[in-house]
């Protein structure tokens, strides 16, 4: 039998691993001659044995800093192989263990390897039936799987069912070599389920994933829920994801592996709902099978139309009435193969509305995607006359640091952030969608933004769905008095934007240092929340049931939260309680550190919680740092704890870059010298702060000037010619 290839490593997982930064995994290497040689890789990016690796660390007392997710993720490099303890046989694990108490838990990893293997694999066998695949086909769990199966219950019982789910999940594509599956952005998720009429029960997913659509459907209400997917690791992902978050009492999920446009799987099932961010460019899609299939009630799509193939495989899944939201690439509304199947769907009054999203809202991270809304038509029911269309792509981010817009990020074209406001978008998306539900043939919209358009327009040579055209029509309808004096309230606020900016950049409160950047000794969060110079607080993750921990959570509904994208935009807190409710979450006071716990896009990732915060509770994805005001200065503390450095040095995962709070680190300095710091990073949020709020209103007034010149609103005065 051939020898196994070994598990290898970059530089930055080692510093993961040991908890360093990656400049002191450089200097092991330069001056440590016994520290393992490269066994693959390039000259400028090297790999290392991790056997080797752990091995070195072991012999000079460098324990693993990994956080368990990390420490997962490691072993089952390590150890985790076909058979045995495979990582889809472990996903039964995750849900199993999520049911235990953290106390049990513990007593679990302390088990022996042999007995510890036998208590798995009755978790396991208890809750088979909740996941998709054939139990008798699972291999069992052994002694020699101690190591994975161990590193999984401490997961679970510490970062909760999800954390675990994720990295298991991460894993299994590695091994499968599957491609092209992402997860729906949580409030794209959440505006989806909210655009549903009424409160449907019996939801269906035909491309269900990790299942990010259903859990957004139960969350309103939903309690039948349906899955499919080609993937059988994403419907095993998406089975123990929604059992996780769902309750068990009143909730029946079930979920299928398996290619929906050819082995549906649910063929009898006729859903409330169906939601669905079905794959895309798929032209393997069935096209000549599946010519003649009963589910083309519009057309038979062409080769190249997977997306109306699920279109109107959504459609075949509703009663009479039911609604349907799927989230498709913008030439779905254009191409000219799509004409006779949208023609149909239009003609048909299937079709009630199109929105655009902007760019950055999904993956492809660098289109534009839209959102279909889809009706079954009723039998005898009323014609349908018109169809919506709604471009939320110019969606701007509030106007000051006093808007409660909540603004996640996402990557942007270009590689750049985008910051996107999703209170904004869903907004302007339901508040159209509301109106024109509740009295189609007399609404008005708004121009430039949302406008219903007769059916007997649509239907021309190309049928173009497109909502940036069909909106950007109404411009005309703007009055120009009202535009003029919008403008000028807008230009007037970026005046003061201005002057405030100016006077934040007039602060020059530093000096260079001598010769050489100051170096200083540092501790470790977890080292100085043991010695009680703070207190390091969170939300426990909503798959960690039962979990007990300190935070002085409460169940107070009329509190608001604290977002990871309130901290990114700057804003103040904008969760909805009710989405959020957890007796675990803390109470945010005044000079609390927050920080956010994953790094991705541009801007501020820590800051000081001022009277804005104070009070709201702290939502999921963000760390709360308690200093003791005796021995640490909140500014000085944020600003170290926010630095570039330190968050890449405390953070693991690549597609996911988490932040493990206990690994940053905090200069060691005198009281009276924190507080200097602290003042200066004060100075420089002010300085950040105000620099967005102009940015945003000279964006906003430059966007009505630009419209109201070429809709004609506003004419160029005798003046504004050039200077000859």
């Amino acid at each position: 039998m051939p020898e196994q290839p070994s598990v290898q490593v970059t530089a930055a997982e080692i510093s993961r691993i040991a908890g360093v930064t990656r400049a002191t995994v450089s200097n092991w290497r330069r001056r440590h001659e016994d520290f393992p040689e490269p066994s693959g890789g390039t000259e400028s990016s090297p790999l290392y044995d991790l056997q080797a690796v752990r091995a070195w660390l072991a012999s000079r007392g460098h324990a693993s800093a990994a956080g368990p997710a990390e420490e997962l993720r490691t072993t089952l490099r390590l150890h985790g192989g076909d058979g045995a303890g495979g990582t889809a046989d472990l996903l039964l694990l995750v849900l199993a263990a999520a049911r235990h108490s953290p106390d049990d838990l513990a007593a679990t990893v302390r088990l022996p390897d042999a007995d510890l293997a036998a208590r798995a694999e009755r978790d396991a066998a208890a809750v088979a039936d909740a996941v998709p695949g054939d139990d008798a086909d699972r291999a069992p769990f052994k002694a020699a799987d101690a190591p994975v199966l161990r590193a999984l219950y401490v997961c679970v019982r510490d970062e909760g069912g999800q954390a675990a789910l994720g990295v298991l999940a991460e894993r299994q594509l590695e091994d499968s070599g599957a491609s092209g599956a992402y997860r729906t952005p949580a409030p794209l998720a959440d505006l989806l389920a909210r655009l549903l009429p009424g409160a449907p029960t019996r939801v269906l997913d035909p491309a269900c994933g990790s299942g990010s659509l259903l859990a957004a459907a139960a969350r309103r209400g939903a309690r039948e829920l349906y899955g499919q997917d080609v993937l059988p690791v994403q419907a095993c992902r998406s089975a123990v994801s929604l059992a996780l978050t769902t309750p068990e009492d009143d909730t029946t999920v079930t979920v299928r592996a398996a290619d929906s446009l050819r082995a549906d799987a649910f063929p009898e099932l006729l859903a409330d709902a169906v939601l669905c961010n079905p794959p895309y460019g798929v032209r393997d899609w069935g096209h000549d099978e599946l010519a003649y299939d009963s589910r083309w009630a519009y057309g038979v799509p062409a080769r190249a139309e997977s997306e109306l193939a699920w279109v109107q495989h959504a459609l075949a899944h509703l009663t009479p009435g039911g609604h349907a939201a799927l989230l498709l690439p913008p030439a779905t509304a254009s191409r000219a193969s799509g004409r006779r199947v949208r023609a149909e769907l239009v003609r048909s009054g299937a079709l009630r509305a199109v929105l655009a999203l902007p760019v950055g809202a999904a993956v492809p991270l660098h289109v534009p995607l839209q959102i279909w809304l889809l009706r079954r038509p009723e039998p005898g029911g009323p014609d349908r006359t018109s169809v919506l269309f709604v471009d939320t792509a110019e969606t701007t981010m509030p106007a000051g640091p006093g808007d409660t817009g909540a603004a996640p990020r996402t990557r942007g074209s270009g590689g750049r952030a985008a910051l996107l406001d999703w209170e904004r978008i869903s907004d302007r998306a339901l508040r159209a969608w509301h109106a024109f539900t509740d009295s189609p043939d007399t609404f008005e919209g708004e121009p430039g933004v949302a406008r219903a358009v007769g059916v007997v327009d649509l239907l021309d040579d190309m049928v173009d769905l497109t909502p940036a055209r069909l909106v950007r029509a109404s411009r005309a309808e703007v009055d120009p008095a009202k535009l003029s004096a919008e403008i000028e309230a807008s230009r007037l606020d970026l005046v003061e934007a201005s002057e405030s900016l100016g006077r934040a950049a007039d602060y020059d409160g530093w000096n260079a240092a001598d010769g050489s950047a100051r170096d200083w000794r540092t501790a470790t969060v977890s080292d100085l929340a043991r010695g009680g110079a703070l207190t390091l607080l969170r939300t426990v993750p909503e798959g960690a049931r039962g979990r007990d921990e300190e935070g002085g959570g409460t169940g107070d509904e009329t509190r608001p939260v604290l977002t990871a994208a309130d901290l990114a935009l700057g804003s103040g807190p904008t969760g909805d309680p009710a989405k959020h409710r957890n007796e675990t979450a803390p109470v945010i006071a005044g000079g609390d550190v927050l920080v956010r716990a994953v790094a991705s896009g541009s801007g501020p990732m820590a800051r000081v919680a001022g009277q804005a915060e104070a009070g709201a509770l702290l939502g999921h994805q963000v760390h709360l740092f308690r200093p003791d005001p005796a021995r640490l200065d909140a500014w000085f503390l944020a600003g170290f704890l926010g630095a570039d450095d330190n968050i890449a040095g405390a953070s693991t995962g690549s597609t996911v870059v988490t932040v493990n709070p206990g690994r940053l680190r905090v200069p060691l300095l005198p009281l009276e010298e924190q507080r200097r710091y602290g003042e200066a990073f004060r100075r420089v949020h002010e300085l950040r702060a105000e620099a967005q709020r102009a940015t945003r209103l000279a964006e906003e007034t430059a966007r009505l000037l630009a419209g109201g010149l070429t809709g004609g609103q506003l004419l160029p005065t005798e003046d504004a010619n050039p200077s000859r």
